[in-house]
């Protein structure tokens, strides 16, 4: 057995084994408003319920163990001290994972990750249309831990309003486990979903993702591909070039048949298949194929 005093080790290292050990964690989704209305939406795993009377739940934007910097949700709620938290379920867990991308302040992370916002009725930040559940909180205290990379601050928040989507609710309206298919993370890139087991969601990119919003219209309408599956896509630095493409149909008899075809819910079958296997650049080249 290894003993490990947590002042000898890295930041990195020790997060690691904090999050490999301490799981499933729940997942926070909190949106967030500046004084100007920009809106922010990021995902939290240090996360949880402490109370029902209040109702108080906490979640903890840790300062980032590389530049000591701070998210842009803290820095939101110490503007206006009001945050919705929303819960991922396993239909939306590729776009809340593109929306934990760090891009600039005032960039709108709904946008990016192609969700919708929903107007709340007590606060200003909005919630999250595709969620399950959603809370509307006022933040009633923001509580920091160190002042050191990878520190993190609670902020601990009343709920004022509730909103849960009928198809979650058994019979007796109470929330149902396996309808509302919730997520979990774990270490690393590892996920868990509710009686399906773990599972793997690649960390968005150091470089910033194009997001959902740079994805052309024809593909992001698709009735084929989903909303993980937009994510997937959006998560790219940049798209493949022209000879990669055209050497990748050359190569793929199947797939020149299937651009020859016209027929572009085929080509989103195909793409959807590839992204199943985690293949998002072969799913790309077959989106942006022409012969």
């Amino acid at each position: 057995m290894q003993t490990i005093d947590p002042k000898e080790i890295s930041v990195p290292q020790l997060f690691g084994h904090l999050t490999g050990a301490v799981g499933p964690r729940p997942i926070a989704f909190a949106s967030t408003v500046d004084t100007q209305g920009n809106v922010n939406l990021a995902p939290f795993s240090f996360f949880n319920v402490f109370g029902a009377n209040p109702p108080i739940l906490v979640f903890s934007p840790s300062r980032s163990g590389r530049d000591n910097s701070t998210k842009n949700t803290l820095d939101n709620v110490l503007e206006v001290p009001e945050t919705t938290v929303n819960i991922v379920d396993y239909a939306m867990v590729q776009q809340m994972s593109l929306a934990s991308t760090a891009y600039p302040k005032g960039v709108n992370e709904f946008t990016k990750a192609g969700l919708t916002e929903l107007a709340s009725e007590s606060i200003q930040p909005p919630r999250v249309a595709e969620s399950p559940v959603q809370f509307e909180c006022k933040v009633i205290e923001v509580k920091p831990l160190g002042t050191e990379g990878g520190a993190g601050n609670l902020v601990i928040c009343e709920i004022v309003k509730i909103h849960i989507k009928d198809h979650v609710l058994d019979t007796n309206g109470a929330i149902d486990p396996l309808k509302i298919d919730q997520v979990a993370r774990m270490g690393a890139n590892w996920y868990s979903r509710a009686n399906q087991g773990l599972f793997e969601v690649p960390k968005p990119i150091v470089q910033l993702g194009i997001g959902i919003d740079q994805i052309p219209e024809s593909i992001r309408l698709s009735t084929v591909l989903t909303g993980n599956d937009l994510g997937m896509l959006g998560n790219v630095e940049h798209l493949p070039t022209a000879e990669e493409i055209s050497k990748f149909v050359s190569e793929h008899l199947e797939i020149q048949k299937l651009v020859q075809s016209g027929n572009q819910n085929e080509v989103h079958k195909k793409a959807h298949e590839y992204l199943v296997e985690k293949n998002v650049n072969k799913a790309w080249k077959v989106l942006l194929a022409k012969l």
